[in-house]
């Protein structure tokens, strides 16, 4: 198949295998843009190669160098947690365990790892296999979320905990409030909505892009309060995201 590789030098028709070598090229050429980003400076920058490669790049290479990140992603994981658990804790002195761990559980899901990664566009620099990229890798929150993890081991490994721990702080403990509505979005709606003695009603009303790389796009609403739509890689996540749409706006209305 011959295809036109948009944001390469040459804009002359070439193979789709290419067009994804380039892509795959220009995404992880300059690290330091990610490290001045992150503000922080990697004196091992294999560490961060380490866990920018996701498992189909380093299965795909066949070479010792490549590992893939999923045992940062373990090391990741434990400061996350440990950094969050110690935040919340510190800055919410009047909350019972219960609501503690429900907090800490909306920061370190899957979805807001993700958000948080996109916002320093650490998605543009994961290392996929043409496979992965070309079925729409680079767009799911799980390799996102994972490589997220991944930075923050390496940066354990290279520059200690308290390194990591800004890092944390720095782009995932921020918008607290917004992150637990987001992940608690259908609940915290469905409690509002049943002041009224409503029930929100779902609808997935649409698809878009090729069956590879679908996104679904759902619809939620309540007759004479709201009706919103929002897209999401799983109807899950579209329902989830139009449930946040529809807190926001009941809170700009101030019914929520």
């Amino acid at each position: 198949m011959r295809v036109l590789c948009l944001g390469a030098h040459d804009t002359n028709t070439i193979d789709s295998k290419t067009c994804v070598e380039m892509r795959i090229s220009m995404h992880n050429k300059n690290l330091s843009e990610l490290m001045q980003t992150i503000h922080y400076e990697f004196k091992d920058i294999d560490l961060l190669k380490n866990a920018l490669t996701h498992s189909s790049y380093a299965n795909e290479k066949c070479i010792k160098k490549y590992k893939d990140n999923e045992r940062l992603e373990f090391l990741g994981d434990a400061v996350l947690e440990l950094t969050s658990s110690d935040y919340i804790y510190k800055n919410y002195a009047d909350m019972d365990e219960g609501k503690m761990t429900r907090l800490r559980a909306s920061i370190v899901c899957e979805p807001t790892l993700a958000i948080c990664a996109r916002a320093i566009g650490l998605d543009k620099f994961i290392m996929l296999g043409k496979g992965e990229e070309l079925t729409g890798g680079r767009k799911r929150d799980s390799i996102i979320s994972d490589a997220c993890e991944a930075v923050i081991g390496a940066i354990y490994l290279d520059g200690g905990f308290a390194n990591a721990k800004e890092f944390v702080t720095s782009f995932i403990l921020n918008d607290l409030e917004n992150k637990q509505l987001f992940y608690d979005s259908k609940t915290i709606l469905q409690e509002v909505v049943q002041a009224s003695h409503k029930e929100v009603v779902y609808e997935i009303i649409g698809e878009t892009g090729p069956e590879h790389d679908k996104d679904f796009i759902a619809k939620a609403y309540v007759e004479g309060m709201f009706e919103v739509t929002a897209k999401g890689h799983t109807k899950k996540h579209a329902e989830q995201r139009a449930a946040y749409e529809a807190l926001v706006q009941l809170k700009k209305q101030g019914r929520a």
